[in-house]
């Protein structure tokens, strides 16, 4: 039976030709995870068993057939398939990237439903699980369309966010994805995220600019001149703290970013290269926007490592932490939001007359 503090983490389980295996199985080998949320793991007993013996784990798991299963306190698995996998660690396969989808395609209905509370998904291929199902540079693309909202990458640590103008865009194609109207759409989401995600009350933002040097007034590229900072200044109007165009090469090492509660970058590198500098092994990609949420660890299949052991779990762990977070501060902003509307004097309908006597 689900408690109000326990919640339902689902867990897509990625690539099993790379590490998502290895680091679901030793996230939930610490049981005090256990005491704050209840994992469901869309996959089957027979390929988490065959985990469980490769990496020599001491997890223990419920095998269930029905979301309506779930055992609160133990590491369940939902069965999406019966047949056992040729699992080959670090090889590029179509088929089991067939069986990638499968589990977040079941996954994502269960949250759709809330049957789960928050889905934490481990890394896929994003070369093998292309199919006529899922067309899709990513997760966030394909969340997008599952979900309501407007999605935004927003990767996040306790001390640093970076959110993305464009993400799965190819650089040769960025300046003509970059409108007015998206950097609006963007910002406005991402300052949202901040006040209801993370509790942010006024929450303060910087935008890196599109060109080198922001263009160095239209030496090099007019697009921040003509199209990044009146935008900008529209939005400050609006009274958001908004601050930049600022020229991303110094940025960061200036350790300018830790004056603001979050960075939006233009495009995917800039924004991650620094980000994964920073953070990597720690960070977690958080999409934003969303009417359910869904987090992920800050790194892909590992390949090379796959299978042998050695995966750090510690950023698939933080994506757990911030899933919860992130859930509960929802929650909370509802019941104050709800509060306030309750409390809010009602207005008189029909308002009293007066005789005015004439002089």
């Amino acid at each position: 039976m689900k408690t109000e503090e326990n919640i339902l983490v689902g867990i897509s389980i990625g690539d099993l030709n790379g590490i998502g295996g290895e680091i679901i199985l030793k996230t939930f080998e610490d049981v005090r995870m256990l005491e704050f949320c209840t994992p469901v793991i869309f996959a089957s007993i027979k390929t988490l068993s065959f985990l469980k013996t490769h990496f020599k784990s001491g997890i223990n798991f419920k095998s269930i057939d029905n979301i309506n299963q779930i055992e609160v306190g133990k590491v369940n698995v939902l069965n999406c398939w019966n047949e056992a996998i040729n699992i080959e660690f670090g090889q590029e396969d179509a088929t089991i990237g067939a069986y990638a989808f499968k589990s977040l395609h079941a996954a994502t209905i269960a949250l759709k439903n809330n049957d789960i509370d928050v889905l934490v998904t481990a890394p896929i291929n994003k070369h093998n699980i292309q199919s006529d199902d899922f067309a899709f540079p990513g997760h966030t693309d394909y969340l997008a369309k599952e979900l309501e909202g407007e999605s935004l990458m927003f990767m996040v640590t306790d001390t640093l966010r970076v959110g993305l103008l464009t993400d799965h865009v190819p650089v040769k194609d960025v300046v003509s994805h970059i409108s007015s109207e998206l950097i609006q759409k963007k910002i406005n989401t991402v300052y949202k995220s901040l006040m209801e995600d993370f509790k942010i009350r006024r929450p303060k933002i910087a935008v890196l600019g599109i060109n080198p040097h922001t263009g160095d007034n239209g030496v090099i590229g007019t697009e921040d001149d003509d199209v990044m900072r009146p935008t900008l200044a529209k939005i400050k109007e609006e009274g958001k703290l908004v601050y930049g165009p600022y020229a991303a090469d110094s940025f960061f090492g200036s350790n300018n970013y830790k004056n603001f509660d979050a960075i939006v970058a233009s495009y995917h590198d800039q924004g991650l290269i620094p980000f994964k500098t920073l953070s990597f092994g720690n960070g977690v990609n958080f999409t934003a926007g969303l009417n359910k949420v869904r987090t992920s660890p800050d790194h892909g299949t590992a390949y090379e490592i796959a299978g042998k052991g050695i995966a750090d779990e510690n950023s698939f762990k933080e994506a757990v932490f911030t899933a919860i977070k992130i859930f509960k501060n929802r929650q909370t902003h509802r019941e104050l939001t709800a509060d306030v509307l309750k409390k809010a004097p009602r207005i008189r309908q029909n308002k009293p007359t007066y005789n005015r006597q004439k002089d």
